[in-house]
């Protein structure tokens, strides 16, 4: 046992691991980092399942290129439906069967506050989840799970401050999903009109993502006059809720939720119902004309040929799955040979990076007190076509 014991040490020290790294060690070993996360490859959010199939062909260009520091990336992708009962029973089953060294980039507001305590309990890294929820920012409360995107909140707040600036007598429709997202977008924009919010507001309805259809809630929400449509949904609802607009006849200034933006979800739309709409981005839209000469977009577009042929090149979600990688392979990167979880969320706490399909000024930056990596959001109107951004940088801080 002794003689087998001086052997495995010496296997962990070509590793470049000391004795004490190996017994905290998860989902690594001398050629492989093991990654986990659940993604709705069916259900109602089975069209979000592009930004996994992104992760993953992003992670195999850097196996192809030696992987990092020998290892190569494992990335273990589970299906749950966009149910929060399933990504639990998922996430479970990756970190007590699979052992994976973190989960990484699971979709959902819903799905990731259903595992996010088991998570922190655990004290396993919840990595860039794709929610802006900032339940998932918060690292007093829970220092396991870092978020990504910019938040909701601050998205709301930025929409607040184009009102009051553009539209002072505003009336406001608010169309909804009825969880921490929705939430979320409302609170930013009622603090940020403040005392102003009561009078500003004179609809707010909220929709499931298991409802069908969201038509009824828009007939309301325009039958109250509104001048304003804050259309604060995920892509399926969004789009119906511009159509059924148009079919009314409603023409009112429309601002549309980030997690919608997408040239590509708004050409589906037509432009008799999309032009004009007012949305914040962080990121490059492929399907946006206007970057046709931009050398990151050249270097994403012949990414998406060589590694995701299948993929759509017209679609916003498989940037966010090749930046949100990008960003995880710098983390393992800083890591070294400590791949402990401890040592993964103290290299998560010090990046400093800008990527390149996000915009230019919005920085990614963390700390051991700042889990919201990118706070910064450009304001554009669509033109029928792709996005005219409409005045600077508006600033998080």
């Amino acid at each position: 046992m002794r003689s087998y014991n001086h052997w495995m040490l010496g296997l962990l020290l070509l590793a470049g691991l000391t004795q004490a790294d190996a017994q905290e060690l998860h989902g690594v070993t001398a050629t492989e980092i093991k990654i986990g996360q659940s993604m709705p490859y069916s259900g109602p959010g089975s069209h979000y399942s592009t930004i996994a199939r992104a992760n993953e062909a992003y992670f195999q260009m850097i196996n192809d290129a030696g992987g990092i520091n020998g290892r190569k990336i494992k990335l273990i992708s589970l299906d749950d439906a966009y149910s929060p009962p399933k990504t639990f029973e998922q996430t479970r089953k990756l970190v007590e069967q699979e052992d994976v060294l973190l989960i990484f980039d699971t979709l959902g507001t819903a799905t990731n506050a259903a595992i996010q305590k088991y998570l922190n309990t655990k004290k396993v890294p919840h990595l860039f989840p794709t929610t802006g929820a900032t339940r998932f920012a918060d690292p007093k409360n829970f220092p396991w799970t870092m978020g990504w995107q910019p938040n909701y909140q601050l998205e709301g707040h930025a929409f607040g401050s184009y009102i009051l600036e553009n539209h002072p007598n505003a009336k406001i429709a608010i169309l909804y999903q009825n969880d921490d997202l929705g939430r979320d977008y409302i609170k930013g924009l009622r603090d940020r009109l403040g005392a102003k919010a009561d009078s500003l507001i004179v609809k707010e309805l909220s929709y499931s993502i298991s409802d069908p259809t969201i038509d009824s809630q828009v007939v309301t929400l325009q039958s109250t006059g509104a001048d304003v449509f804050m259309n604060f949904s995920t892509t399926k609802f969004a789009a119906q809720a511009m159509r059924k607009a148009h079919e009314l006849g409603w023409k009112p200034v429309q601002m549309l939720a980030t997690v919608s933006a997408s040239a590509a979800v708004l050409k589906t739309v037509g432009p008799e119902a999309s032009t004009g709409v007012l949305a914040l981005h962080y990121m490059k839209d492929p399907a946006d004309p206007h970057l046709a000469d931009d050398p990151a977009f050249k270097e994403w577009l012949a990414w998406m040929k060589k590694y995701y042929p299948s993929g759509d090149v017209t679609d916003e979600f498989n940037v966010l799955g090749y930046s949100n990688a990008q960003t995880l392979v710098q983390v393992l990167k800083q890591c070294g040979n400590d791949l402990s979880r401890e040592n993964v969320m103290k290299q998560a706490q010090s990046l400093n990076m800008q990527l390149p399909m996000v915009l230019d000024g919005i920085p990614l930056k963390t700390s051991a007190t700042e889990y919201a990596p990118m706070k910064n959001l450009q304001m554009a109107r669509f033109n029928g076509n792709g996005w005219d951004h409409v005045g600077h940088v508006i600033s998080g801080d």
